[in-house]
């Protein structure tokens, strides 16, 4: 069962792989059309257009709550705590965040965003309390 907890893993690297590509083209979309000149953005000015920087912010926020994600499931393939609990969780995270970037790229209604951002991070805590409890237990 271990290596399964690869798998949410390969699914969240690749929402955070497509979410920078998005961005990237956004981003060079807003530069060729002129909308964006280089000089109003080289030194990291929030001047993108609206449509770049609202893909550009879901794509910084997938280096928010899954850097923790990620750091998690290292420590549970390094101590061999995994649990079909831990796993569900796991994957349950990953739904989160992609319903999240879904509603931060289209939408971005916010009273829909923060519910989904806000679940995710509920589930984070549980992953690591229920970590944090096979540790100190020794299960």
């Amino acid at each position: 069962m271990t290596t399964a907890f690869l798998y949410p893993v390969f699914v969240q690297v690749a929402l955070m792989t497509l979410l920078h590509a998005m961005m990237g083209r956004a981003r060079i979309g807003s530069l060729k059309s002129g909308e964006v000149k280089v000089e109003d953005i080289a030194l990291r000015q929030p001047n993108w257009t609206a449509r770049a920087t609202q893909i550009g912010n879901s794509y910084h926020s997938q280096l928010e709550l899954p850097v923790i994600f990620f750091t998690l499931i290292a420590f549970i393939l390094i101590t061999k705590t995994d649990s079909a609990l831990l796993l569900g969780l796991a994957w349950l995270f990953v739904v989160a965040r992609i319903v999240h970037a879904y509603i931060h790229t289209t939408s971005n209604d916010i009273n829909k965003r923060f519910p989904a951002y806000a679940f995710g991070g509920a589930i984070l805590v549980v992953m690591w309390i229920v970590f944090a409890a096979h540790i100190v237990s020794g299960v």
